[in-house]
């Protein structure tokens, strides 16, 4: 039997892609992004150890697709984040892959001129050039690994990852999160269960050995020992939403049942607001009415947000795209953002000053 009739029968093709090496010899890394990510996984490690009080706060949109929208963004951002640094330490939400239920645009990554093409080795050079932009003018980048050949391309220029509630329960992502080197937030299953979230955490403590790439790009066995700092994202489920005391406190308690850190974040959109823009700000709120009646367990939130509200569909012809405005999940304006962090950070400063009493000298 000849061999093509037994392998490749679906696959109409294959490309060889630059290898890890190569991209960042051709986008390398400077001195000032290497300081932003390595002084900001720092801080985000400190607020999961309480030692720094504040909360980290995921901010961005639904997903990148426009660099020029995506830039501006970073740097209105960038300037926000200074003005509520006492309460906040801001990390931009940089979206570039998108997990389908059925089909849809991928993402920035995996399609990078939304024409279906799918010039992936584009798109992994034009993701890291915009991680790269973020880091230089000083603001951390957070995204979600999902494609476990990604993070050798990008993942030193990304400072929080995040396992998305339709991989949290896979294997393969609890293996490549044990390996990362930033901290990983575990989003709850999409049915709202957070079980599957604390067993991941569980899974990526420890050490595995599985098949992924070097930075030759060539297959190759890989060795971890674990990340320390995995947590639980909360982001609700079937329906409802699970930012509520009532469910931040059971989620205090199994985590202390399976003898994890009590370190939660809460998503303020997808379940949480129903999937309404429109409603992330009254998420906000009552997380920040929670940390002012002394909760501590809630160190981080996240944000949809873009220049612009609500989304828009891909047009066939992309010209007619609006200009800062997500092509995935709606998102709020760049203002109500802004007024709404301004407005949290004067509301949870005197709390967030006083969350970890400083122990009396003997």
């Amino acid at each position: 039997m000849p061999h093509e009739t037994v392998f490749g029968v679906n696959i109409v093709s294959t490309e060889v892609l630059i290898s890890p090496n190569e991209l960042k010899r051709r986008i390398p890394m400077t001195d000032n992004a290497l300081e932003t990510v390595i002084n900001s996984r720092n801080t985000v490690r400190a607020i999961l150890e309480n030692q720094d009080p504040r909360l980290f706060v995921v901010v961005g949109p639904c997903s990148i697709h426009d660099e020029k929208a995506g830039v501006e963004y970073a740097l209105r951002l960038r300037e926000l984040a200074d003005k509520v640094s006492e309460s906040m330490f801001i990390i931009m939400r940089v979206y570039f892959e998108k997990p389908r239920t059925t089909i849809g645009w991928k993402g920035y990554i995996n399609d990078p001129y939304m024409d279906d093409s799918f010039k992936i080795q584009d798109g992994l050079m034009m993701a890291r050039r915009f991680l790269l932009k973020c880091a230089e003018i000083g603001l951390p980048a957070g995204t979600e690994a999902l494609d476990p050949i990604t993070p050798p391309y990008l993942s030193e220029l990304v400072s929080w990852s995040a396992i998305g509630a339709r991989t949290t329960e896979s294997q393969t992502h609890r293996e490549m999160s044990s390996g990362l080197s930033m901290p990983v937030g575990f989003k709850n299953g999409t049915d709202g269960s957070i079980q599957v979230a604390l067993d991941a955490m569980k899974s990526a403590l420890s050490a595995h050995s599985f098949l992924g790439i070097n930075q030759e790009g060539q297959t190759a066995l890989i060795r971890t020992r674990g990340n320390r700092y995995g947590h639980i994202v909360l982001r609700g489920g079937s329906g409802r939403p699970n930012y509520d005391s009532v469910s931040v406190r059971l989620t205090e308690q199994a985590l202390a049942k399976e003898n994890l850190p009590r370190n939660i974040v809460i998503d303020c959109s997808h379940a949480n607001s129903f999937k309404d823009h429109n409603l992330q700000p009254l998420v906000v709120d009552d997380v920040a009415n929670q940390i002012n009646y002394g909760t501590k367990s809630i160190v981080g939130l996240m944000l949809e947000s873009n220049l612009y509200e609500g989304n828009q569909a891909i047009p066939k012809d992309l010209k007619e795209l609006r200009y800062g405005v997500s092509v995935t999940d709606k998102c709020m304006s760049w203002e109500r953002t802004e007024r709404l962090l301004l407005e949290t950070d004067a509301k949870i400063k005197g709390a967030i000053k006083n969350r970890y009493p400083v122990a009396s000298a003997v």
